[in-house]
This record gives structure tokens, C-alpha cells and sequence, in this order.
């Protein structure tokens, strides 16, 4: 199977357009255009086809976990904890 034939798939049984899968390639900073992505569903046999790269697939993938989830919630930095030196008396 190949990335063409995942992304197809995950397109058809998300029910996602054109204009929602760029949507979710820019949240996570991969800019495309509607005619580059039409590009990966095209048969192999027509002119335009163009093979969808593992980079494309990954990012996709990447955006939408974002796209569904929501965006990670950022970690708290605490500050480390000291003990503190008793003294004797």
C-alpha cells in the first residue's frame, strides 16, 4: 500500500475536503495548494499524478492528531525543589 493509498483512504473515511486537509497541514507549518494536493489522488496513470512522499504523509498525520485532540498543552517548568538544612542547637 502506498502513501497515495493511505492518504486516500483517511480522506474518504474522515470525510475531509480539499480546503480542510490544507487546513490541517498549516497547523503544523506545511504550506500546500489545492492543486498540489489533488495531485495525490489522481490515478498513477493520469499526467498530473504525483507520489505522495513520506514528509507530506507524516505531516498530515502529524496535523491531524492536532486537529482532532486540540493542541498539546504546554508543560509547566517548576523550579527544583531544595531542602533545607536544619541546624542544631
Amino acid at each position: 500500500m502506498t502513501n497515495n493509498d493511505i492518504f486516500k483512504k483517511l480522506r474518504v473515511a474522515l470525510k475531509l475536503r480539499d480546503d480542510e486537509i490544507v487546513k490541517i497541514l498549516e497547523l503544523v507549518d506545511f504550506r500546500i495548494s489545492k492543486s498540489e494536493l489533488g495531485a495525490f489522488f489522481r490515478k498513477e496513470d493520469h499526467p498530473n499524478y504525483m507520489e505522495c512522499g513520506d514528509q507530506i504523509l507524516r505531516n498530515f498525520l502529524n496535523g491531524l492528531v492536532i486537529h482532532l485532540r486540540g493542541p498539546m498543552p504546554k508543560k509547566e517548568t517548576k523550579a527544583p525543589i531544595t531542602k533545607k538544612s536544619k541546624k542544631n542547637k
